[in-house]
């Protein structure tokens, strides 16, 4: 079932910088014709469920009707973009609507949507993962924003496709599955293969490393991604080919044309650097599953999350790191990419752990699990991750039952919500309902809080705190035999309570440093235990002698 597998750590490049450039020539068409064939698809289907019939999804279609995408432009609305039988009739993109419905009275016009174009790319280019963990969508040069293409470091990579030619035609193949056509080029720069995708005379070019100065030298100067008027610029002056820039000076050239004229042509030559940041967050470690056959049964993709899980928890183990944050992205063969996140409260490397959790959200989603027409690909990756610290192998007492509470937090979050899980977390306060706060259980718990809690457990003796507070203290009416006395009689809640024993009091003043204007009081804390033996801890709050208003009695917690 499986082809191969492999295992990345981020910033560790063995071979010379790779990357290859797709471009998509009809990619706004390409994406409103695919969109608008899945609403068909889509609602044949729901129509043949509801008659009890069943609908092949392939068949022969009748011929594709000239077709535009429009947008607001100078002078009303033009055309964008056109499909093939639109430019049989003679459209071309920049045409007004009158004059191309003039041309074709049967064209069919619709809106252009280039935020739908890029959410599109950026899913597309997401999907490109699969090949290399470097994948960003590329917009055509600075002196058009509308997304045409997709960016890719394939350093390292490409010898897992069978080689940079057999990855080029296997992407092809994939994207003239998906109804997109496409060009590419693969070279030592970005700008080099953005060049050679877009003015090579092959569909598909390699370049082989340091011939992009040959290779661009006859090709023309908008292939060095120049806004159209420095490229008209340089025709007049008889620059066009980008060996013509190569032996002349560049003074009088920026001057006249500004910086980014020599700064492209480095780039593309390699002389300047020319970064790719990807979309997605950095990546410390990840591992990859490609399959010689998409699978679709949820046991066997189970079966591939242990083995993903196995692989990165062993290159975990050897730099003794442990995962925090993990992704599991599921490549379908119909461009969709499903992604499932789950954390951990401590850091882990525990193979089963990870791949339980996992499996868990997979179970989750019962019949709602989509494996589309089958996933071909799946991958791992570990998006943050902390230091182990040294334990020994077999853990007993304290050390196990916090390893065993850890799993537990991690199994629990992942399977309510990762916010529905808190835990208790001190606060250097003598305050009550300050010196303790709920926090997400998956943030894991402060080295220094912790210390903090461990030196504050050890309160005085004969002191005690409730098993439970309430979440604020209520009023309560209380009979006392001297003001500054304990309380014999007490109302919470509309029942009476008579006291048979009482200790205290505990004082505790304000924090004068956080007061607030109209700030606290000092408080008297009694713990107290009525006639049917069951314990309260009331407070009165303020002092008769100190305050000017009469102190009031609190009910704050009660014991077990």
């Amino acid at each position: 079932m499986f082809l191969f597998c492999s295992i990345l750590r981020s910033g560790v490049m063995t071979e010379k910088r790779r990357i290859a450039s797709l471009f998509l020539p009809d990619w706004p068409m390409e994406r409103f014709l695919r969109e608008r064939r899945g609403h068909v698809e889509r609602s044949h289907g729901e129509a043949a469920a509801a008659n009890g019939r069943a609908v092949s999804p392939a068949g022969p279609r009748a011929p594709a009707a000239a077709i535009v995408l429009a947008a607001p432009g100078a002078g009303g609305m033009r055309v964008t973009a056109c499909n093939g039988s639109a430019r049989a009739a003679g459209i071309t993109p920049g045409q007004l609507v009158p004059d191309a419905t003039a041309l074709c009275p049967s064209v069919g016009v619709y809106d252009a949507a280039p935020e739908a174009d890029r959410a599109a790319l950026d899913k597309l280019a997401r999907w490109c993962g699969r090949y290399t963990p470097w994948s960003v969508a590329d917009p055509v040069g600075e002196a058009n924003g509308e997304p045409d293409g997709v960016l890719l470091d394939i350093s390292g990579c490409a010898h897992l496709f069978g080689g940079e030619e057999a990855l080029l035609d296997e992407i092809a193949s994939r994207f003239g599955r998906f109804g997109f056509g496409v060009r590419a080029g693969v070279a030592s720069t970005p700008g080099a293969a953005w060049a050679l995708a877009r003015y090579g005379r092959e569909a598909l070019t390699v370049l082989s490393p340091g011939g992009e100065r040959q290779a661009l030298a006859s090709l023309p100067v908008a292939a060095l991604r120049l806004p159209s008027n420095v490229a008209d610029g340089l025709a007049r002056l008889g620059l066009r080919r980008v060996g013509d820039l190569y032996d002349k000076p560049r003074g009088p050239l920026t001057a006249r044309f500004g910086p980014l004229l020599a700064r492209r042509l480095d780039e593309a030559l390699g002389h300047a650097p020319e970064p790719i940041s990807p979309s997605l967050p950095h990546v410390p470690f990840r591992t990859r599953l490609h399959f010689a056959e998409p699978i679709a049964r949820l046991e066997h993709v189970e079966e591939a999350v242990m083995r993903l899980a196995g692989d990165l928890c062993s290159l975990l183990a050897g730099e003794h790191k442990g995962a925090r944050r993990l992704r599991l992205s599921l490549y379908r063969v119909d461009g969709e990419v499903r992604e499932l996140h789950a954390g951990t409260s401590a850091p882990s490397h525990e193979t089963r752990h990870v791949a339980r959790l996992f499996r868990e959200k997979l179970d989750g989603a019962g019949e709602d699990f989509d494996a589309g027409f089958g996933i071909e690909a799946m991958s791992l990756a570990c998006l943050a991750v902390d230091d182990l610290a040294p334990s020994q192998e077999g853990l007993t007492g304290e050390g196990a039952q916090a390893h065993d509470l850890a799993m537990l937090i991690d199994r629990l979050g992942n399977r309510l919500g990762s916010g529905r899980i808190a835990r208790a977390e001190p606060r250097a306060s003598h305050i009550p309902e300050r010196a303790v706060a709920s926090v997400p259980a998956m943030r894991g718990a402060s080295p220094a809080l912790a210390g903090w809690a461990r030196e504050t457990a050890h309160l005085p003796e004969g002191v005690s705190r409730p098993l439970r507070l309430l979440r604020a203290a209520e009023p309560v009416e209380v009979v006392a035999e001297v003001p500054e006395g304990p309380p014999r009689i007490f109302r919470w809640r509309r029942v009476t309570y008579r006291v048979a024993r009482a200790e205290g009091p505990e004082r505790i003043a304000p924090e004068w440093w956080r007061r607030e204007k109209g700030g606290g009081r000092t408080r008297d804390y009694y713990r107290v235990e009525d006639m049917q033996g069951r314990r309260f801890w009331l407070y009165r709050d303020g002092l008769y002698a100190r305050d000017e208003d009469v102190p009031r009695w609190y009910l704050h917690g009660v014991f077990a």
